[in-house]
């Protein structure tokens, strides 16, 4: 079993402290859930221990070992999808999978994911935001990497496709550690071993609604539903 933790994550833009002293781990078989309103820092935790935007502050380590957060990507212990799209889009869905994958085994596991085989002859462009995003997070988990960050992977999505998402990710978890982000909190905790949220630039530990309702993120009385405005 392998382990990511995250020690003394801080980053200000200007004046502004986004993230301070943030502290997190997660094993692989586990998926970790992280909340916040717009502009709390999810997007920008995940960057930073994905090494695309430079902490301030922060400590690395993966099964014990220090890294630095440059070297992740050349490591290929963590992989990532972010909220924008990544994949041409002229391209064809078969020829995508051709092209990220030189190994025909690889290339087979996509291809026989649940769901794929409906899109396969699609165009890129012609996909629905849906099966785009359920293919792009196909396609980033079937790299080798440990851990996964995935960057609201549920948000404005079709309910076929989050439900896809919910179940290959409970499979997924089996070999990876997964942390996500997403507005959507009952698909997350659907899914999700443990949850943070992150508010006014720290972190706080929640286990359900309640909690995230005492820490003001939702409203008492709209536990219920599965809000876009948090």
């Amino acid at each position: 079993m392998a382990e990511l933790k995250v020690n003394n994550l801080s980053k200000r833009f200007g004046n502004h402290q986004v993230l301070k002293d943030i502290a997190m781990r997660c094993r692989t078989n586990e998926i970790v859930g992280v909340f916040g309103r717009n502009g709390s820092g999810k997007s920008t935790m995940l960057k930073c221990i994905f090494g695309t935007l430079k902490a301030d502050t922060i400590n690395l380590a993966i099964d014990g070992s220090g890294m630095n957060p440059v070297d992740i990507i050349p490591s290929g212990k963590i992989g990532y999808l972010p909220q924008e799209s990544f994949l041409p889009k002229n391209t064809k869905v078969k020829n995508a999978i051709q092209m990220y994958f030189a190994d025909e085994r690889r290339q087979d596991n996509v291809f026989y994911a649940p769901g794929i085989n409906e899109i396969v002859n699609k165009s890129i462009k012609n996909l629905s935001f849906g099966q785009l995003r359920y293919f792009e997070l196909v396609l980033v988990s079937f790299l080798d990497h440990p851990f996964l960050l995935l960057d609201e992977p549920f948000s404005m999505i079709e309910p076929l496709y989050k439900g896809l998402i919910r179940d290959f990710l409970i499979g997924l978890k089996e070999e990876k550690g997964i942390i996500l982000t997403d507005h959507y909190y009952w698909d997350v905790l659907a899914v999700s071993d443990k949850n943070i949220l992150i508010k006014d630039s720290k972190a706080y530990l929640v286990h359900d609604e309640d909690d995230l309702a005492k820490l003001g993120y939702l409203k008492k009385n709209n536990l219920n539903n599965d809000s876009k405005n948090c």
